[in-house]
Parts: C-alpha cells; structure tokens; sequence
C-alpha cells in the first residue's frame, strides 16, 4: 500500500472511531484525491476548525468553488455540524475526514461521481 492507502485508512478509521459512522470507501478515497497534495502536509492536512479565517477558506473554495453550493449562513452551519461530529476538542481535524462530512450533510456525493 501506498502513503496516500495508509492516509485513507487513517482517516476511515476517524470517521468510525471520532465520528461514529461507516464511511464510504469509495467516497472517502475520492474526496482524499480531491485534497490533493495538502494530505502530506502536516498544517495543510488539517483543518484549524478554531480560526474564522480557516472556515472561510473552508467555505469558499471547498463548498462554494468545489461543491457549487450558494453562499448563505447554511454553509457556515453545515461546517458547524461537521465540527460537531467530528468533535469540538478533537484538535486534529483531517482535511479529507472534514470535507467527507460537508459533502454528505450538503448531500453532494455527485460532485464526485
């Protein structure tokens, strides 16, 4: 198996354990893709869910660039819920696990069918 394999099980295995889900596999492995070389980057392959301007960023180019969504505060909501799941104290936050739950709260799975 390869870094990026190792990455992906890593963050299953959040979303089971942190987040209380089954992930889909095959979703998981698409939207780690998506994050690109950010996965390797030890501050780039986190999300600093405790800075607006790391939401921001978050907002615009994930959900609005990305997944097409319309600005409005349900965006801002939907990454609330995400940090929610995920864990208000969970300092580790992983780029791919916290863009896995935007795309399935805003039910967007197409965007990477």
């Amino acid at each position: 198996m390869g870094k990026r394999d190792d990455l992906i099980a890593k963050y299953a295995e959040d979303l089971k354990s942190k987040c209380g889900m089954e992930p889909d596999m095959d979703l998981l492995t698409k939207v780690t893709i998506g994050c690109g070389p950010a996965i390797y980057n030890d501050d780039a392959s986190t999300v600093a869910a405790s800075q607006d301007s790391e939401l921001e960023t978050v907002k615009n180019n994930f959900l609005i660039k990305k997944l097409g969504l319309a600005d409005g505060p349900e965006l801002m909501d939907g990454i609330n819920a995400a940090i929610e799941t995920y864990g208000q104290s969970e300092r580790n936050k992983y780029r791919a696990v916290f863009y896995y739950l935007l795309v399935k709260h805003f039910g967007k799975e197409a965007v990477y069918a």
